[in-house]
């Protein structure tokens, strides 16, 4: 008779990663954005943060920056929601990292090649365009063990690019 064998570490880990993910975005569907701006700039900077934490919803950290650059300062909007939205997308690389076995991984080998080809720069070409293939491109670059310095050094330039431009546009709309 063999006895159940209990799952891997690095694949808890990163079920536990994508589980946390999933109830942030459940957490995000919840919140009352129209009080949100009323914090200012730290306000900004967390639904930015929890908006990029997930895969789910990532429509509210557009939507603020957007907003708040009407209202706010657009310039340190872009600085401090492309903060926010790098730091949120660690989320995505600790996933990648610490369940390589878990991700089927043929379906990250595009994003994976672009990432080991040209690194922190196809990371931050990837944060500064609106695109869905960030999320894939953080697990990418936790699978093929991108430091963790230069992923979040590169994706947080490239975020404060967009959402200057965000902050931008929301204040040429007022």
């Amino acid at each position: 008779m063999t006895t159940p064998t209990s799952p891997r570490p690095s694949r808890l880990r990163a079920s536990l990663t994508i589980g946390l993910m999933i109830a942030i975005s459940i957490g995000l569907l919840l919140v009352d954005f129209r009080h949100f701006g009323q914090y200012g700039y730290l306000g900004v900077f967390v639904l930015v943060l929890l908006g990029n934490a997930t895969v789910v919803v990532p429509a509210p950290a557009f939507m603020t920056a957007l907003a708040a650059g009407r209202t706010l300062n657009p310039w340190l909007v872009g600085v401090i929601s492309g903060l926010g939205a790098g730091i949120g997308e660690v989320t995505g690389y600790i996933a990648g990292r610490a369940g390589r076995s878990v991700f089927d991984q043929q379906r990250f080998i595009r994003i994976q090649g672009y990432v080991e080809r040209w690194g922190a720069l196809a990371i931050f070409g990837l944060a500064a365009l609106p695109n869905p293939l960030m999320d894939f491109a953080g697990i990418a670059a936790g699978i093929a063990r991108m430091p963790v310095y230069k992923f979040l050094l590169a994706c947080c330039a490239g975020k404060i690019v967009r959402f200057t431009i965000l902050a931008l546009i929301g204040q040429s709309t007022m």
